[in-house]
């Protein structure tokens, strides 16, 4: 199938498309379904949101309702990780500003792929997205911090039972590096309110890559003397 113009009369078609590649473990289709997308989409974010998010959230729900197994679950998401390889070549070809991120999940955290996702759009933006994955220990991220020296962090938050250790991280972080603006968001964030973590100093909840996008258009912004 051929992408048609406008995108969206095709878009509908081609996501089921791809969530049954995903369900049938079959790379080349998704493959070849994410490059076509990927050909005519005016913005990287939605993308990411319209494609690889929704149909990471579809197949997690058909695993918590019992309809695929935990292997299929992963397998789907490995598919979709490899994939976001594909976008390296838009997202190096923006002029780096001299902007650093660095970007993690918390400790007990292993969904990364949402991490990812938000390392690249900064990338897209110019910015250096410093990715260390997942379950990242809390000691080595504010060595890395202090190594580093970042204008942002973020943090990644896919399971609403890690939000204490999402809050200790921020916490600790905020204490030793008082002047680094964090930026939290992921899937948890579809069920957990942003009042639940902006509470705590210099942190910021995004709750999807537009957000991150407008976040860091306003950062990067020349600033009115």
């Amino acid at each position: 199938m051929k992408l048609a113009e406008p995108l969206q009369l095709a878009q509908e078609d081609l996501y089921r498309l791809y969530v049954a590649g995903l369900l049938a473990n079959d790379r080349a289709q998704c493959q070849k379904i994410f490059e076509e997308w990927l050909a005519v989409a005016p913005d990287l974010s939605l993308l990411y949101e319209n494609l690889v998010c929704r149909s990471l959230y579809e197949v997690g729900e058909r695993w918590e309702q019992g309809h695929i197994s935990v292997a299929t679950e992963h397998l789907a998401t490995a598919i979709s990780e490899s994939l976001l390889n594909l976008t390296y070549p838009r997202l190096f070809a923006t002029p780096r500003n001299g902007r650093v991120a660095v970007v993690a999940c918390v400790a007990n955290e292993y969904h990364q792929i949402g991490g990812k996702m938000v390392a690249d759009i900064f990338e897209l933006h110019g910015w250096r997205g410093y990715f260390l994955g997942a379950n990242t220990p809390l000691a080595d991220l504010k060595t890395l911090l202090a190594e580093k020296r970042p204008d942002v962090l973020a943090l990644s938050l896919a399971l609403p039972a890690n939000l204490d250790r999402l809050t200790h991280a921020a916490t600790e972080v905020h204490a030793a590096f008082p002047a680094l603006p964090i930026v939290v968001g992921g899937q948890a964030f579809r069920w957990l309110e942003r009042a639940q973590v902006e509470h705590l100093p210099g942190v910021h909840c995004l709750k999807n890559l537009g957000e991150l996008e407008t976040w860091i258009q306003k950062e990067t912004a020349p600033k009115n003397v």
